[in-house]
């Protein structure tokens, strides 16, 4: 009678409503038009809800409450981007990896409550850009006099595209900043929430100034929202969405075989285009005998 109560009580738990937060990355690969669902593309949420469907976590979407935090653009890549949704099966990260290609993965979770929204609760969100370094061509010293420029509340309008007129484009940039590092420069935004191409945008701006195009004055003219810049974002190539932060009081549990074959699929992509980066740089040379 005991075992019978206690299969009843474990059968019990399996079927109550739990929310959970998962953290999870991917590459923008070319086969994805971007992370957010839209009709007739393939897309980051269509792998991941296609993935959670056959291993019914999910059985209709809405009732689920299915919510990724933040979209992100084609080619952009993630490494701790963030969802959200309600299921009565425990998660087990590696059965849903299993379902999943190895660029996209999940990597740490943890419950929430029923109401929790992956996109509203968070506290910031990071992304870094990387870009190579050609150290003749950048004024580096006024290239980080506009990140500095760009921290603060501003109205960001001419730092982002324009796909609603009657959008806010008020934002509290909590830090921009960029540092060299060996034949690469990184750039790290931090902020609640970005615009569309905001990131990008930037970038493409920071780079007129550093390359002598725009000076400072012109640069800081951006912020003047009674005017309007038409111009090209940066390469989304080098966009990363590195972290969503959720404040101290979400504690999220890494599922270590599941960072593991995150780590394990980085360092193999990181063997072969190195491998290949190599191979090029020889090409370039004639005196190789």
């Amino acid at each position: 009678m005991r075992k019978i109560i206690k299969i009843l009580k474990i059968k019990l738990i399996l079927m109550e409503k739990t929310r959970y937060l998962f953290k999870f990355y991917y590459i923008g690969h070319k086969k994805y038009y971007g992370s957010q669902r839209q009709p007739n593309y393939t897309t980051i949420e269509d792998c991941l809800i296609t993935a959670l469907q056959e291993k019914e976590y999910i059985v209709d979407i809405k009732q689920s409450g299915f919510e990724v935090a933040s979209r992100t653009d084609k080619f952009v890549s993630a490494r701790g981007s963030a969802f959200s949704f309600t299921t009565n099966k425990i998660p087990i990260l590696m059965e849903i990896n299993s379902a999943l290609p190895k660029h996209l993965g999940l990597w740490a979770y943890t419950k929430v409550p029923l109401d929790y929204t992956s996109r509203f609760n968070a506290v910031f969100r990071h992304y870094k850009y990387i870009i190579p370094y050609s150290k003749n061509a950048l004024n580096i010293k006024n290239m980080k006099r506009a990140c500095k420029a760009l921290e603060g509340h501003h109205d960001f309008k001419n730092f982002s595209k324009q796909d609603n007129e009657e959008e806010k484009t008020v934002r509290d940039l909590l830090l921009a900043s960029m540092r060299i590092d060996g034949n690469f420069i990184i750039f790290d935004f931090k902020s609640r929430a970005f615009l569309r191409q905001q990131i990008r945008r930037m970038i493409a701006k920071i780079f007129e100034v550093g390359l002598g195009i725009i000076n400072y004055e012109d640069f800081l003219d951006l912020f003047n929202s009674s005017k309007l810049y038409s111009y090209q974002p940066a390469d989304p190539f080098g966009l990363i969405l590195w972290d969503i932060n959720y404040g101290s009081n979400i504690q999220l549990t890494i599922d270590k075989k599941s960072k593991d074959r995150m780590d394990k699929y980085f360092r193999e992509k990181e063997t072969k285009y190195s491998s290949k980066t190599k191979l090029l740089h020889l090409l370039q040379h004639n005196n190789i005998s």
